[in-house]
């Protein structure tokens, strides 16, 4: 369309002037609608304009039907009222063709796209996102051509002489006719168009004439009919499926189950039409995969009921339901599957039934190691030479390489997805790295470190850099002699940019582009070529037979400050000829044709996404998505074009996608590949290797298959769990080494001896079999043996209770009417003593009662099962002292006090002259008892002196662990102590522990979610223990630090002067930057750099000669920050820099003329990822690079290969700037000529970081 100014516009307008072309232009830079919207403000939409178009109201309805259709494809778009002066000044959306109506009287507008570059007057209360392709819309709206004029507004042209008419742009073309329901090939065409990747087994259309609807009952089925020779039917629900709509839906027709793993895929159109008029109609489309469980699909809210009857549908003039007759019809297309999962809902889906192979399980964000772990897996002779790796002596789980040869056989072997728990676990990966996305690159370089590492010795040492290394030349020659400098490097793997590249050729060309080294730039060569003109690059000398290629989709922002990720489209081919990236040199004998066999695939953006991969295990087979737990088939166009990036296909009018796991909505693909596994095709065969039974270690199957076996033996188990019940016993033994309250505790570890013996026993078991079981255990008559049965009290506390006296009686009869449901069924086990006549003389449980009696030691503060014992129910308290004084060994006249424990907060003196029945003793009651002492006799640990105190402590102690702040510098240990201890109590205990003046200790607190410690805990007599380790509560509720542990760290003084006092951490450097200590010295708040010199001359026991010309600089983000004098104030010193201190250089301290010092880093591959110690470094005029290098080794004292694989370059001081790597032959002063330029070092960062956070990333 065009877009032309007219000044009557009252005057007839020719059928070529109406809007009906679908693409747009403007003949002026700006174009503005009524004078009305213009005083209501404007918006400007950058490269879009949106122009103003006037429609009829009759013409409205059609648009609205259309503005729906597009409204579900995702396009945000609202007709807008404006223009009379009922509404001047403002804009209102319009809904319904009336309101319309109301509003203008006789049109409204709608906001058109698809101007560009200006600016279009817009009112401030519309929406500010509307339709991309709002001409598609107006194409589908059937307006007729006389409807888009502006025919009739003469009352608005009196404020405004020129208005917009939208035309034709040259087009001639009749509108298309009117589609008709009746005219069904038609139909099928526009709203079921073929798929061109599906290919079609079946198609066919069927029409239902329906009548009497309102007379029809509440589920009807239309009359069968075929396609693909499947049976198929409408299903109809003429009053809706609960809702206010007709619900229609398309079912399959087999007369009771459909065949055994029958499916079919079907494309299916309904639509319902007017009988009478077949121009009147509604439709909906839909795609299905149709199975035994899924046997109907389609539309519960087809169309709403009150606009079928009683609504002129879309301005006809009738219901689209007339005299209660309608035809539906059903356009179905089967089409095959070319994955065998097409569709599929993924409801019971069976990896290794359909593919042969299982997937790994996700562990919350591990999707990025499994799709990384696949691929290696199905790279064969790699597996084969991890199975290689001795693991005989180490079949630990905290060996990654044994874990790992677990790994691939589980995968290799498993019907079901396998976990990779065991080996995040033996990486030393906590829940932190697990739950976090990692740099996949950095992982793989990472554990082929760690392998490599592992096969040193053995038989696959050379197996990994045969497989996966490559190498490089880097090379400067010169153009008019013959000079070349060059180094040849190894690589694993190969960084590629993907920005400016559209396909992967493209990325290799940019690999190996050739800089011209000239003008200004001359290459210095050195004697006696001097200053020449020379080509600069990178040629690939060789490729290994597995090559890997990250691409780099994940960029720095300078605009934003931040990591983007970058969606561009990047092909990559199934087949590639890396042969024009190798050197002229290069060994030729054989084809470097590489075979596409994995893409690693990344869905999202940088803050949150999703990993699968695409791989082919064989040689001549398919491509399968392995997508976490599924192992799915795929197709070529899933594995490469749907990788690519780029812009996705609008062609059916949408404005863009929702995606997965991006935010909003995006017109780029955020799937795309980042990493591909290519592997050399002559080479295929050695690569995919077939693995072998004899491949796998003899030890791992054995031992694998023993966990299998004791898993099954479980399973067992859980399955016959219903035919056993479990019986906790508990003996007096148990009792006596129990040191707690009441009986036993269900708290006790495991293994302790206070706990119940459990058994599993047959409910259908007597007790008196299970009574002959346990005298046999213990070598006793079962006569011997009697059961009380344990009960809880309403107090809280198991006690015994009664006797089971029947031994018919099953044990399932004995839990029912003795125990709790729901509770552990626990009974205490009596043993009697036979009689002269062989008799066993039970007590009588009418006149006496069965106690259990406890001893608390003063003087060991210790609490003691002593044993049961029966008393009369008559006999006075006191004459329990006999007893007592027997089982105890102590003489006659030892004095002694009797407390009843009645529960864990209760604790009561008892009166000696009451009876026990006056005393409320019962069976299973508790008596403790203590001896008195005198003071003196007691020794100073003895705390607590009377039992209701100890009881007290038992009721508040708890376990706290305490750890040296430095790791280093003190032990680990456990303390059991009271909550209700002060600082000062406690700090006692913990100075006795370490033998240390409490006054000199000072505690942290544990951070719960890190274990870092928090800021140190103040000294106070106003909290407790408890209180101090709960003392900070986070969202919900919930602690932020750990209510069991503390950190320690002893002092140089006492806590009170100590916290005058200001501690800094220094990194001494006494041999270049090779080496570090870092000290912590104490200095006044109020002193200097001098303090601070002074405190660490005593710490690194430094002379006073060499603190003459120590320095202290600081530094921040891997970068010097600056030089602090000695007098400086220690105020100043920021909470962010590191402190560094070294003695200075001999040659900084004598500089000769010319000599300047330039301030030099690490980084790894780039500026922006710096690390380690920055340091000073004098630069001499002249001196070639080979000479500096050997003055750097010296300066930073590292020495031989690890000093060799150092990269030298220099580094403009802006951020994110491209380094200017140095050769033998430069000379560093005349390069690095800028005051701010760096001297970088590029080396691998060994605790390096994953996107940019601080915490190292680690393979154990």
């Amino acid at each position: 369309m065009t877009l032309s100014n007219v000044n009557n516009t009252t005057a007839p307008v020719s059928p070529q002037q109406n809007a009906r072309a679908m693409e747009l232009s403007v003949q002026s830079t700006t174009v503005s609608a009524y004078r009305p919207w213009s005083s209501t403000g404007s918006k400007n939409f950058g490269n879009e304009l949106y122009a103003v178009v006037c429609l009829k109201a009759s013409a409205f309805s059609s648009l609205q039907h259309s503005l729906r259709e597009s409204t579900r494809a995702g396009c945000d778009i609202t007709p807008w009222s404006g223009g009379n002066s009922s509404v001047r000044g403002g804009a209102t959306p319009l809904e319904t063709r009336s309101q319309a109506m109301d509003v203008f009287g006789k049109g409204v507008w709608l906001v058109t796209p698809g101007f560009r570059k200006g600016t279009v007057s817009w009112p401030k209360s519309a929406p500010a996102r509307l339709c991309h392709r709002s001409e598609a819309v107006l194409s589908r709206a059937n307006i007729p051509d006389n409807d888009m004029l502006v025919d009739e507004y003469e009352q608005y042209n009196n404020d405004r002489t020129d208005v917009i008419v939208v035309s034709r742009s040259g087009s001639e073309e009749e509108p298309e006719p009117e589609l008709l329901a009746n005219d069904y090939e038609a139909m099928m065409a526009r709203i079921l168009p073929k798929d061109p990747d599906l290919e079609t087994e079946a198609e066919t259309y069927h029409t239902w004439h329906i009548t009497d609807w309102r007379k029809l009952r509440r589920k009807e089925h239309g009359p069968i009919f075929e396609c693909a020779g499947y049976p198929w039917r409408i299903l109809f629900f003429p009053y809706g499926n609960h809702v206010e709509h007709a619900s229609f839906y398309l079912e399959h027709a087999w007369e009771k189950e459909p065949p055994e793993n029958w499916y079919a895929c079907v494309q299916f159109a309904l639509v319902l039409w007017n009988v009478n008029d077949p121009s009147i109609y509604v439709s909906h489309v839909a795609t299905h995969r149709f199975n035994a469980d899924e046997g109907d699909w389609g539309f519960t809210r087809f169309c709403e009921l009150r606009k079928l009857f009683s609504m002129p549908w879309e301005g006809r003039g009738v219901p689209l339901v007339q005299n209660d007759e309608a035809n539906i019809t059903a356009y179905v297309r089967v089409v095959k599957d070319p994955t065998g999962v097409l569709w599929h809902s993924f409801q019971n889906y069976d990896s290794k039934k359909e593919t042969g192979m299982v997937g790994l399980r996700n562990q919350g964000a591990t999707c990025y190691l499994n799709s990384l772990l696949q691929s290696l897996y199905f790279t064969n002779a790699f597996r084969k030479a991890v199975y290689q790796i001795p693991t005989e002596d180490e079949a630990t789980k905290d060996n990654s390489a044994w874990t790992l040869q677990r790994l691939f056989y589980s995968l290799q072997t498993s019907d079901t997805p396998v976990s990779t728990t065991e080996l995040t676990a033996s990486f030393g990966w906590e829940s932190r790295q697990i739950f976090e996305q990692q740099d996949v690159q950095e992982l793989s370089r990472k554990l082929m470190e760690r392998l490599e590492e592992k096969m040193k010795g053995t038989p696959a040492e050379k197996a990994l850099p045969d497989l996966f290394v490559g190498k490089t030349k880097t090379y400067i020659s010169c153009i008019n002699v013959d000079y070349e400098s060059s180094r040849i490097e190894d690589f694993w793997d190969i960084q590629l940019n993907v920005r400016g590249n559209k396909t992967l050729d493209d990325s290799f060309r940019d690999y190996i582009q050739v800089e011209t080294l000239e003008g200004e730039n001359k290459y210095d060569a050195g004697p006696p070529y001097g200053l020449q003109d020379a080509k600069k690059g990178v040629i690939f000398e060789s490729f290994p037979p597995v090559l890997h290629l990250h691409l780099k989709r994940f960029e720095y922002d300078i605009h934003r400050d931040a990591m983007m990720k970058l969606n561009d489209r990047h092909a990559f081919p199934m087949e590639f000829d890396a042969s024009p990236y190798l050197s002229e040199d290069a060994d030729r004998s054989e084809p470097w044709i590489y075979q596409l066999h994995g893409v690693l695939v990344h869905s999202g953006d940088l803050n949150a996404g999703h990993y699968y991969a695409f791989l082919k295990p064989t040689k001549d087979g398919h491509f399968y998505r392995f997508d976490d737990d599924k192992v799915i088939r795929a197709t070529e166009k899933e594995v490469l074009e749907e990788n690519y990036g780029g812009e996705y296909d609008f062609s059916n009018g949408s404005l863009a996608m929702r995606q997965q796991y991006a935010r909003g909505l995006s017109t780029k693909r955020s799937m795309n590949a980042y990493m591909l596994v290519y592997i050399r095709k002559s080479r295929l065969d050695e690569v995919l290797v077939p693995i072998t039974k004899d491949d796998v270690p003899a030890h791992l199957e054995k031992r694998l298959a023993e966990e299998r076996a004791e898993l099954a033996r479980r399973k067992k188990e859980r399955e016959e769990a219903h035919l056993y019940i479990n019986i906790g016993v508990l003996t007096e033994e148990s009792f006596k080494a129990h040191h707690g309250f009441d009986l036993t505790s269900v708290d006790l570890p495991p293994g302790d001896p206070a706990l119940p013996k459990q058994y599993r026993v047959l409910r259908a078991k007597k007790v008196g079999e299970f009574a002959e079981q346990i005298a046999e255990e213990r070598g006793l008559d079962p006569k011997q043996i009697r059961f009380w049965v344990m009960v809880n009290r309403q107090n809280k506390t198991t006690r015994p209770d009664q006797v089971i006296k029947d031994p018919e009686m099953t044990v399932e009869e004995a839990y029912n009417r003795y125990g709790t449901k729901g509770n552990p069924f626990r009974v205490w086990l009596e043993v009697g003593q036979f009689a002269p006549d062989g008799t066993i003389p039970w007590p009588d449980g009418a006149t006496s009662v069965l106690v259990f009696l406890k001893y608390f030691d003063i003087p060991a503060q210790t609490l003691t099962g002593i044993g049961p014992v029966y008393v009369r129910k008559n006999q006075r308290v006191a004459e329990l002292a006999p007893t007592i004084l027997e089982k105890m060994n102590w003489p006659a006249g030892t004095e002694f006090l009797l407390f009843e424990e009645i529960k864990h907060t209760m604790v009561d003196p008892m009166k000696p002259k009451q009876t026990f029945q006056q005393s409320e003793i019962q069976d299973g009651d508790i008596i403790t008892f203590q001896r008195v002492w005198k003071e003196s006799e007691l020794p100073p640990t003895a705390l607590y002196t009377e039992t209701r105190q100890y009881y007290d402590y038992l009721l508040n102690r708890m376990n706290v662990k305490f750890a040296p702040l430095k790791g280093s510098e003190g032990e680990e240990f456990t303390l059991t102590l009271s909550r209700k201890m002060t600082y000062d109590q406690f700090s006692k205990k913990v100075g006795e522990h370490l033998n240390v003046d409490p006054t000199h200790l000072r505690f942290s607190p544990v951070i719960a979610s890190t274990g870092k410690p928090k800021q140190p805990i103040k000294r106070t007599t106003n909290q407790n223990l408890y209180q101090i380790l709960n003392g900070q509560y986070g969202t919900y509720g919930y602690s932020m630090h750990r209510s069991d542990a503390l950190y320690y760290e002893v002092l140089e003084t006492s806590l009170s002067e100590y916290e005058t006092k200001k501690t800094l951490k220094v990194t001494w450097l006494p041999e270049g930057i090779a080496k570090e200590q870092v000290f912590e010295v104490l200095v006044p708040r109020t002193g200097t750099v001098a303090d601070l010199l002074a405190g660490l001359q005593k710490k690194a026991n430094l002379d006073d000669d060499t603190i003459q010309d120590v320095r202290i600089y600081e530094a921040h983000s891997g970068k010097i920050y600056k030089e602090l004098s000695s007098n400086f104030n220690i105020a100043g010193v920021n909470e962010f820099v590191t402190l560094y201190a070294e003695k200075i250089p001999e040659e900084e301290l004598n500089m000769q003329e010319g000599d300047r010092v330039i301030n030099a880093f690490s980084f790894d591959r780039e500026p922006n990822k710096p690390h380690g110690i920055p340091f000073k470094f004098v630069v001499k005029p002249g001196e070639i690079f080979k000479e500096t290098k050997e003055r750097l080794s010296k300066r930073t004292g590292i020495k031989g290969k690890q000093f060799e694989k150092i990269k030298f370059a220099v580094v403009p001081r802006a951020m994110y700037s491209n380094p200017r790597y140095l050769e033998d032959d430069d000379i560093l002063s005349d390069i690095a000529t800028d005051p701010d330029d760096l001297l970088g070092l590029d080396h691998v960062n060994k605790n390096r970081g994953l996107w940019s956070r601080s915490e190292s990333f680690f393979i154990k």
